[in-house]
């Protein structure tokens, strides 16, 4: 049985957390746009998590993931020489890569991870490349020198203004499509859901095509438990199989910021419950 063993850990933040980690098999398939999912132990909960780099020679894949629920807190306490259950990947379709000429690449928050191999392989391309990465504040900011390196272009922005330009990813981007249309190819967009489709409502007007990358709730990966539906124009799709990217201007988004809500009380008791447990065994080692 394979040992996905972590390489390397790094906090990018208080909650961002990047890993490397020995997957040889994924690495050597993995393309930019495509996920994996993992498990900590046997019992774990698949978690789906978008493939931020690889490196097919030394065959590993790089992981980084934001510390919001149970499990991925409880990733979050892994250490190198730890090793995943299972790490099952790469899933999903590859970004479309091809020369569009002038190409726009927005990343919010931990989006900023996987419009990285996006936005490097646009650039390998021929394409000229505007890079956009925004967050809350400077302190969940990474990457910046990463994508300065593969764009001709890039624009940060933070919400509160303690870095880069003050304001929301959606306000320079509407900036560029105003002053350099029709020059603007393509859009693509990775973040949470709202700023996706704030980015879908701003490229919009201007038809630009426009690529999300939706991080669904997921359970198999497999496309057989429906859980990761999407609601588009045409029809239903499944993010996993048919995913993970989309066309913006065809995604129902409010039926998608609706089905992320859906397991908000049970993973408020998941992450309640799993750090009462976690307290009662710290107290447990040191009493006699």
């Amino acid at each position: 049985m394979p040992m996905y063993r972590i390489l390397h850990k790094e906090a990018l933040s208080e909650v961002n957390k990047l890993m490397v980690i020995s997957a040889p098999e994924v690495a050597r398939k993995a393309q930019p746009g495509q996920f994996v999912i993992v498990r900590t132990d046997e019992r774990g909960e698949r978690i789906p998590l978008t493939i931020a780099d690889y490196d097919r020679e030394a065959g590993t894949v790089t992981i980084i993931f934001q510390e919001v629920g149970k499990s991925t807190m409880q990733m979050g306490t892994m250490e190198p020489g730890d090793s995943f259950a299972t790490f099952v990947g790469p899933l999903g379709h590859p970004t479309e890569i091809a020369l569009y000429g002038t190409v726009v690449c927005v990343g919010g928050g931990v989006g900023i991870a996987p419009i990285y191999p996006i936005a490097r392989a646009l650039k390998e391309a021929g394409n000229t490349v505007i890079s956009i990465i925004g967050a809350r504040t400077r302190a969940l900011l990474f990457w910046e020198e990463r994508m300065r390196a593969v764009s001709d272009e890039l624009i940060v922005c933070t919400d509160d203004g303690s870095y880069g330009r003050k304001g929301v990813v959606t306000e320079p981007l509407k900036e560029i499509l105003d002053a350099r249309m029709p020059e603007i190819a393509r859009v693509w967009a990775i973040g949470p859901a709202v700023m996706m489709k704030f980015v879908a409502k701003t490229t919009l007007p201007y038809r630009v095509p426009t690529i999300v990358s939706l991080n669904t709730i997921m359970i198999d990966g497999t496309g057989m438990c429906g859980g990761c539906r999407v609601l588009l124009e045409d029809g239903a799709r499944f993010v996993c199989v048919d995913g993970p990217e989309f066309d913006a201007h065809q995604v129902d988004w409010d039926n998608l910021l609706a089905r992320q809500q859906f397991y908000r009380e049970e993973e408020q008791l998941a992450v309640q419950e799993w750090k009462r447990q976690r307290h009662a065994c710290a107290l447990d080692s040191i009493n006699p």
